[in-house]
């Protein structure tokens, strides 16, 4: 999960990754009975999915 959020910059598929990577974090909140963890790390998958979405097609490179 911390990996795709360093590699967010390089293309929306590691935002979608870093997403998967929350909802499995909360998936083991909630089962280990942290439940206030499993809430936090959904609310963050969210977070992604909504950035997934506004997220440009191609990344943005600097003017050459």
């Amino acid at each position: 999960m911390m990996v795709m959020y360093a590699l967010e910059g390089r293309g929306r598929g590691f935002i979608l990754a870093f997403a998967a990577g929350c909802l499995l974090s909360s998936a083991y909140g909630f089962l280990s009975g942290a439940w206030p963890f499993g809430v936090v790390e959904a609310v963050w998958a969210l977070v992604a999915v909504r950035r997934y979405l506004r997220a440009d097609v191609a990344p943005s490179r600097p003017p050459a």
